[in-house]
């Protein structure tokens, strides 16, 4: 691996004690913010957050850990490429690969992972493909991705219609977003938000900014494309294997994920040693509920 790690200007004021770094593999820039001492823990984000989506949470996960949280490819500070042939560069086999050499890079052959609706995909596809890599995983608010389309009905696509308008054809969902992509952003967020409040107007303002980029429009587009084209290839494939490391599953007692499955029943499907519980909140307890979070993580890591 060719690997270049610079230190890089980050949000102190919204994640105290955290420093931040460009860690370059193999071409692939991923933006990354770390602190604390102790077992490294992995945490990745979904859409359309960040890394500073972890703020009420991962400055005190710091005091027990090495906490590394990073920025998807094509989200946040990283970089952002375009699709490649059948969406490769947005497979989550791709974005796994990413954070297993950014961990290397750092020193940690070995770490807890924790992941949120996007990033927790990508937990979900690293677990599989690098099983040694991983000693435990929280996965945030999703069913498994083949089984959420194999199951699809009227109720969950009307909940979860970006779903299908992010994967139309580029340049269509590209095009609509930029008529105004602050109202998109905000109400995704606000829609999925189910406890006032929750949401910081500086973080916020972060998700914006980068929001503002077409290049990160393109990006996200694509990793919902490659989540409905070559990821379901990848899990079809791996359809007899079991994830043996142990699983805790979370999910928000207010949102979709939790009111059309029976989400530890997925996870079962999918692993051996699988635990988990809803949290009062909707979409992102992390940011909706960081104490009942905090306590799970704790209590699991």
């Amino acid at each position: 691996m060719v690997t270049k790690v610079e230190a890089v200007e980050g949000r102190e004021d919204i994640l105290p004690g955290f420093r931040w770094h460009d860690v370059t593999v193999d071409g692939i820039r991923i933006r990354t913010a770390i602190a604390g001492e102790g077992r490294p823990l992995l945490m990745l984000h979904g859409h359309p957050q960040t890394h500073l989506t972890w703020h009420k949470v991962a400055p005190r996960l710091a005091q027990g850990f090495s906490v590394v949280l990073t920025d998807l490819r094509g989200y946040g500070d990283s970089v952002k490429l375009q699709g490649g042939p059948g969406h490769l560069n947005y497979s989550k086999r791709a974005m796994a690969e990413d954070q297993v050499k950014v961990m290397k890079a750092l020193g940690h052959e070995r770490f807890r992972l924790v992941g949120h609706d996007r990033g927790a995909r990508v937990a979900h596809r690293l677990v599989l493909d690098h099983p040694d890599a991983v000693e435990k995983v929280a996965l945030l608010d999703i069913a498994p991705t083949l089984t959420m389309y194999e199951r699809t009905d009227m109720e969950f696509a009307r909940r979860y219609f970006w779903w299908f308008f992010l994967i139309q054809p580029f340049p269509l969902p590209e095009r609509l977003i930029a008529a105004d992509p602050d109202y998109f952003l905000d109400r995704h967020i606000t829609g999925q938000i189910k406890v006032p409040g929750s949401s910081d107007p500086r973080v916020m303002d972060e998700y914006r900014r980068c929001y503002a980029d077409p290049a990160t429009r393109h990006a996200i587009c694509e990793d919902y494309r490659a989540a409905a084209t070559i990821d379901l290839e990848h899990d079809r494939a791996d359809l007899e294997k079991r994830i043996d490391v142990p699983l805790l599953a979370l999910w928000g007692g207010r949102g979709t994920v939790g009111a059309l499955y029976d989400v530890l029943e997925t996870w079962r499907e999918k692993a051996l040693d699988v635990r988990g519980h809803g949290i009062d909140c909707g979409h992102s307890p992390q940011e909706e509920a960081p104490e009942d979070l905090m306590k799970a993580l704790l209590q699991f890591l």
